[in-house]
């Protein structure tokens, strides 16, 4: 509670600093969650606006808390994009103490319908939170992204649906694209197991059965009846291949693995998948395009 409040206080005290910071070099402060988010709203915004992620490459969103210097930049910030549907889940109750100080925050799972959303039980916000391995969920992400930026700064609206179209566009061409390379693997062999659920969505558009083996949140540790029960699926479906995630560590999968070898078979690990975060800033993979053409690529080579 005492560190609660001592960030509570640190909001107070930044949060006139914020209108000083955009006066003074004109353009929009942002200040985003995730990689996934980040990569989305710079290519929108492009120069008008300056952008600063909190979460890097392989940091867990779901275990993710904030530091004095994350809520400084949400204090200066004109406008905060996060997922929302409780990934963020240790930073909600900052968010509301913004809210309630006038700060703008945007969820960006929000634009997608509840009845499109994958529901679940076993989450806080009762829904799948992944929205991003949905490209056409995306779209909607991505469509109420540009609306807010036109609201808050009509003078660069033009730019911000350009940049809009552009990357929608982009984003379009990747499901399609992601099809013809899925396609060279049959049905009955896309199982995908990874270490907790993040590619529900993932295997709802593209026809795979996905077995995570945390759940949803990396924040619930996999028990040594839910690794036996998976070895126990993997050998019955004769399943060729098993993935860590870059943002989980390898322990549980490597877990899984032995104990699928300890009942007589072998499963190989098939490679590195993004789940929670993009990759290192410069690679293909540190964009939203790049990941996940990287995952599609590395599931397929692995599974077919």
């Amino acid at each position: 509670m005492k560190k609660i409040y001592t960030l509570l206080v640190l909001i107070s005290l930044l949060f006139s600093c914020g209108k000083k910071q955009k006066e003074s070099n004109g353009k929009l402060q942002v200040v985003t969650t995730t990689t996934m988010i980040t990569d989305m709203v710079k290519a929108i915004g492009g120069d008008k606006i300056i952008v600063k992620g909190l979460m890097g490459s392989g940091v867990d969103p779901h275990l993710y808390k904030a530091s004095e210097g994350d809520v400084s930049k949400l204090a200066e910030a004109d406008i905060i994009f996060y997922n929302g549907l409780h990934l963020e889940g240790k930073l909600e109750d900052i968010f509301e103490k913004m809210r309630h100080l006038g700060k703008q925050t945007v969820a960006v799972g929000e634009s997608v319908d509840k009845s499109a959303l994958i529901a679940s039980e076993n989450f806080a916000s009762n829904y799948d939170p992944h929205i991003w391995f949905d490209p056409t969920k995306w779209h909607n992400c991505i469509t109420l992204v540009t609306d807010e930026l036109v609201k808050l700064d009509p003078k660069n609206a033009l730019t911000y649906k350009s940049n809009a179209k552009k990357y929608d566009t982009e984003v379009e061409q990747l499901y399609h694209d992601n099809w013809n390379v899925i396609n060279e693997i049959p049905i009955e062999k896309r199982i995908l197991v990874t270490a907790h659920d993040a590619f529900n969505y993932f295997g709802q558009v593209y026809d795979f059965e996905v077995v995570g083996l945390q759940g949803l949140s990396t924040a619930t540790e996999a028990g040594v009846k839910d690794v036996q029960n998976l070895a126990n699926l993997i050998i019955e479906k004769q399943v060729k291949a098993i993935f860590v995630e870059t943002s989980v560590p390898k322990r549980t999968i490597e877990a899984l693995q032995a104990s699928v070898k300890a009942k007589g078979h072998e499963v190989k690990i098939g490679g590195e998948l993004f789940s929670d975060a993009l990759g290192n800033p410069e690679t293909p993979e540190g964009t939203y395009i790049g990941m996940y053409k990287h995952n599609v690529s590395t599931i397929v080579n692995a599974l077919k």
